[in-house]
């Protein structure tokens, strides 16, 4: 007898908030329409306004202001290392990576399933 494998199934979330903690998500685009800080003001906004109501809001905006953080790190160390060539290598990977991840964390998080992003730090 084949056993089903429910880890796949989505939660009770309500979509209300799965909403919202893809839009945590999605903020990381918020860079292309505010240049400046944009990717961070989107997700820091929505966490701190649904954080205390919706703790699914709470997990998924903190872990998308947790990815910002890490990336501008990453972003600096690729943009420092320009002045030894290999920087421009690894400033389109850098953003490569927070496109890719950004767009399956709002899929998944609108699944309702937590998601966790691969190696970033985590201070917030």
């Amino acid at each position: 007898m084949n056993e089903v494998d429910l880890s796949d199934v989505p939660t009770d979330i309500p979509k209300e908030e799965r909403t919202w903690a893809m839009l945590c998500h999605l903020g990381t685009f918020g860079f292309y329409v505010f240049p400046i800080l944009g990717n961070f003001i989107i997700p820091l906004v929505i966490w701190f306004m649904k954080r205390d109501d919706m703790p699914y809001v709470r997990e998924q905006g903190r872990e998308s202001i947790n990815f910002q953080i890490t990336t501008l790190i990453y972003g600096a160390i690729a943009g420092i290392l320009c002045f030894v060539l290999i920087g421009f290598l690894l400033l389109p990977l850098v953003l490569l990576f927070q496109i890719v991840f950004a767009l399956i964390a709002s899929i998944k998080t609108y699944d309702g399933k937590p998601w966790r992003y691969p190696a970033i730090l985590r201070l917030v």
